[in-house]
């Protein structure tokens, strides 16, 4: 399965990484993502009724940890990282508006139709974000 996120994601995801109180952002993140089938990361609140091709929102580390967003396309075996936000610390915030929800969802189809993504991938037990090429 390859792993892309959006432009937003990868800077709340650095602006976390940055704090002490989120020091387990990046091993939960990979904990849970990498090296697994769709299936098992199929989890959590939809928040669209597609079965081909879920927009989801989860859980991490319980109701005190992260809420990740994330859209699976099935078919092509492909994960967007849309949004992170923390539940407690100095950055913590209640759940995302329904507004907000639609926007990144509007905004990942947005990036996905013009190639406008970084690839995700693991290396040496950290997150690395590798800008593709629209012209590719």
């Amino acid at each position: 399965m390859k792993i892309f996120c959006i432009e937003g994601f990868k800077i709340e995801f650095e602006k976390l990484l940055g704090k002490k109180s989120y020091k387990t952002i990046e091993k939960d993140i990979i904990d849970y993502f990498f090296d697994k089938d769709i299936e098992e990361i199929c989890s959590g609140t939809r928040l669209n009724n597609s079965d081909d091709c879920p927009y989801i929102k989860k859980r991490l580390k319980g109701s005190g940890g992260f809420r990740l967003y994330y859209y699976i396309i099935i078919k092509n075996d492909c994960l967007y990282l849309m949004f992170v936000h923390p539940k407690t610390g100095s950055l913590g915030s209640s759940n995302i508006t329904d507004e907000h929800k639609v926007n990144i969802y509007k905004g990942v189809l947005d990036s996905i139709k013009a190639n406008d993504l970084y690839l995700v991938s693991k290396v040496e037990n950290k997150i690395v974000f590798d800008k593709q090429n629209p012209n590719k």
